[in-house]
């Protein structure tokens, strides 16, 4: 089994979650201390990635946080 970069990791959960998997991209920016990852999905999409008062935007985060746990850097999730 191999290893998923966070980019990897994050566009394979949101894929799963959209009805437009193909418009699904993933950037990042990365710094000396942080990883912003920043989803960008179809306009009909973006309110099951956000989900109902912010819960599936949250569990995102929490989730790649999780993931990201051996990394020594702070990774952030944002929704463009």
């Amino acid at each position: 089994m191999g290893y998923f970069t966070m980019k990897e990791f994050l566009e394979t959960v949101v894929k799963q979650l959209v009805n437009h998997p193909d418009q699904v991209a993933i950037e990042e920016e990365e710094t000396d201390t942080s990883l912003t990852l920043k989803i960008s999905v179809a306009d009909d999409d973006k309110g099951k990635v956000i989900g109902k008062e912010g819960k599936i935007a949250k569990a995102l985060r929490t989730v790649t946080k999780a993931a990201a746990r051996n990394i020594p850097k702070s990774v952030y999730v944002d929704i463009v």
